[in-house]
């Protein structure tokens, strides 16, 4: 499963996006932030 995460300032400009990857009992196993600079995939 997977989770995506937009945060916003108050003028609804994206400040960041990131990807949470869930395995199958529910625990977050890696992230991916996307913006403002792609990272890559790092595991938890």
């Amino acid at each position: 499963m997977a989770r995506y995460l937009k945060e916003v300032d108050a003028n609804e400009t994206t400040v960041r996006f990131c990807q949470e990857i869930y395995n199958e009992e529910g625990k977050l196993v890696e992230t991916h932030e996307k913006f403002p600079v792609d990272k890559g995939h790092q595991k938890v």
